[in-house]
C-alpha cells in the first residue's frame, strides 16, 4: 500500500509528532510512505530513511489567499506524481487543501481533527467549510467523542475515534519513589494557562516540599517570568525550557498537572499516565482528559479555577494512598495508548474503511 501523509510542518507539536510516528510505523510495516509538509522547518521530528520526505515550499508564504492557492496547486501536483492509494492529512488548513487538491483522484482520503473543533474550526468560514467539505472524505479520525459530535451525522457515521500513541519508552521508565516536584510539560502559550497553575501553586507552596517545574518554550515566557517574580516565587517555580528527555523528567516528579483551557488529546498528559504519574487536569474541551481518565485514572478540575486547583493539588499531594491508587489506574488505562495497539486501529481503519 502506498500512503501519503500531509501536514504543514513536523517541527515540534503533538500533531506533528503523531503524524511522524505514523509515517515511520506504516513504513516499518512494509508500506511505501511519503510525508509531505507545506514548508521546511529546522529541528524536525526524525523520519526513517525509508519514508520519502517532500516539502512543497522552502519557506512560509505570506498572504492567506496566495499561500493556499499555491499550496493546493503544489499538493495536487505531488499527489498526481506520487499516485498514492491513501492520503491522510492533519489539522484544519491541510484538511481543506487535501479535499480540494485530491478531487477526482483515485486515492482514498482521510482527514484528522487534532484539536477542539470550536477552536480549530471556530470562525464562520472554517465551520461552514468543515461541515460541508469533510463529507467528501472517505473517513475522518477524531481524538475524542466530543470532537466527533461537533460534526454532522453524515460525517460521524464514517468516522473513527483513535487515541494518540505514546512511545514505549514512557511505559518502561522507573519512577523515583521520593520525588517531590509538581511538573507540567507544554508550550508557554495562553492555551496552556500556566498562569493559573502558577497562581494555584502560590497558594500552597508553603505547605509542600517540592517545586513547580514547567517544561516548555513559547511567546509567554516573559509574561510568566514576570508573574513568578511578582509572587516572589523565583526559588519555587522553574521554567527550564525545552527538554530532550521527557521520560526522565516525568520519572522525577511527584505529580503531573495540566491546566489548559482547551486541548485535543493532550500528549503530555498521556505520557505522564504511561509513566504512572498521578495526574490532575482541567476538564477542558473537547473532552480529552475526561476520556483519558475514564473513571479513576486521574482527577479533573474546572478550567480557570485557581482556588479549586490549589485545593486539589494540596489534598492530592498529602494523600499518598490516593496518589498510589491513581498511579496504578493511570498506568492500566495507558495500555490503550501503547504504540502497537494504536497503530493497529489506524491500519484497520485506513485499509478496511
Amino acid at each position: 500500500m502506498k500512503i501519503m501523509f500531509y501536514i504543514n510542518s513536523i517541527h515540534h507539536g503533538g500533531a506533528e509528532r503523531v503524524i511522524t510516528n505514523l509515517a515511520n510505523e506504516f513504513s516499518v510495516a512494509g508500506n511505501e510512505v511519503i510525508l509531505v509538509t507545506s514548508f521546511k522547518s529546522e529541528k524536525e521530528y526524525v523520519l526513517l530513511d525509508t519514508v520519502k520526505r517532500v516539502s512543497l515550499f522552502d519557506s512560509y508564504i505570506k498572504g492567506a489567499l496566495k499561500r493556499n492557492l499555491r499550496l493546493v496547486k503544489g499538493l495536487r501536483k505531488t499527489m498526481k506524481a506520487e499516485n498514492p492509494d491513501v492520503i491522510v492529512s492533519f489539522m484544519a488548513e491541510p484538511n481543506f487543501r487535501t479535499i480540494i487538491a485530491s478531487r477526482r483522484l483515485k486515492a482514498k482520503v482521510f482527514l484528522s481533527v487534532r484539536n477542539d473543533p470550536n477552536r480549530e474550526y471556530g470562525n464562520f468560514l472554517f465551520r461552514f467549510l468543515a461541515k460541508r467539505l469533510f463529507k467528501r472524505a472517505d473517513g475522518v479520525i477524531f481524538q475524542t467523542e466530543d470532537a466527533k459530535a461537533w460534526f454532522p451525522k453524515k460525517i460521524q457515521d464514517k468516522s473513527r475515534v483513535i487515541f494518540n500513541q505514546v512511545d514505549k519508552k514512557f511505559f518502561d521508565v522507573q519512577k523515583i519513589e521520593d520525588a517531590k516536584d509538581i511538573i507540567t510539560v507544554g508550550r508557554l502559550v495562553p492555551q496552556k494557562r500556566h498562569d493559573v497553575l502558577i497562581k494555584a501553586f502560590s497558594k500552597i507552596c508553603d505547605k509542600v516540599d517540592g517545586n513547580l517545574v514547567i517544561y516548555g518554550e513559547g511567546n509567554q515566557r516573559a509574561e510568566l517570568e514576570g508573574l513568578i517574580k511578582s509572587l516572589n516565587l523565583e526559588e519555587r517555580v522553574k521554567l527550564p525550557g525545552l527538554t530532550s528527555d521527557v521520560p526522565r523528567v516525568l520519572s522525577q516528579a511527584k505529580m503531573f498537572v495540566l491546566s489548559s483551557d482547551y486541548e485535543g488529546m493532550p500528549n503530555a498528559l498521556m505520557e505522564a499516565m504511561a509513566v504512572g504519574l498521578p495526574c490532575i487536569s482541567t476538564d477542558c474541551p473537547c473532552g480529552g482528559p475526561r476520556e483519558l481518565f475514564d473513571g479513576d485514572g486521574g482527577i479533573l478540575v474546572p478550567t480557570g479555577d485557581i482556588d479549586c486547583l490549589a485545593t486539589t493539588m494540596l489534598e492530592f499531594y498529602r494523600d499518598e494512598k490516593r496518589m498510589g491508587e491513581i498511579s496504578v489506574n493511570a498506568k492500566e488505562k495507558a495500555k490503550e495508548f501503547y504504540p502497537t495497539s494504536v497503530f493497529k486501529r489506524w491500519e484497520d481503519y485506513l485499509f478496511n474503511c
